[in-house]
């Protein structure tokens, strides 16, 4: 065996080698989006969508992990499938986050006012949010990010208000002393 023919394997194990390069690869030949066959079945997992106060935790993992494996177990299996990702503003845990970095910078939240916390807030969002995007794409999470929403995204808010309005109006959602009262009628 002459030096060209030998093939030697590194020491360890390092996905940074590839492991980008490689989903890259996937999300661009468009292996995650549905297949759009009318023939097929469908299949759709709504993504919990994680909030973005920070970063991913073990429960995220967990959750996108096995998430993964039904949408790609039925995408082997032949459905028309689409896993439908998503982030949350989470608001109340997102205003925690905001405020405690206000502080830290010495600056109250009243102190900037509604417009300019708001501003904030979506500064937040888009360093969170995106991080937490990557972090999904890097344990290999085959949603189609294509179709990405975010709770605050405005055709989306005005599709909420729709459908609560709808509700409200057949009497199945009502207005009381608690933040959300639901009915069980139909």
């Amino acid at each position: 065996m002459n030096d060209k023919q030998k093939h030697e394997l590194e020491g360890k194990y390092n996905p940074k080698d590839f492991e980008k390069k490689l989903y890259e690869l996937w999300e661009e030949k468009g292996y995650f989006k549905p297949s759009m066959d009318e023939k097929s079945e469908p299949y759709c997992i709504m993504m919990p969508p994680p909030n973005v106060t920070g970063k991913l935790h073990m429960g995220h993992a967990l959750d996108g992990t096995i998430q993964d494996i039904l949408i790609r177990y039925k995408r082997m299996q032949g459905y028309n499938t689409l896993w439908m990702p998503g982030t949350d503003h989470a608001a109340i845990s997102t205003e925690m986050k905001i405020v405690e970095t206000l502080n830290e910078e010495g600056i109250g939240k009243h102190d900037l006012g509604r417009e300019k916390f708001i501003e904030r807030a979506w500064e937040w969002t888009h360093l969170y949010g995106g991080a937490i995007v990557e972090q999904q794409k890097r344990l290999g999470c085959s949603a189609d990010w294509s179709r990405s929403r975010f709770t605050m995204d405005e055709g989306l808010s005005k599709a909420v208000l729709g459908v609560f309005k709808k509700l409200y109006d057949k009497g199945l959602i009502y207005k009381g002393k608690r933040m959300v009262n639901w009915c069980v009628r139909m």
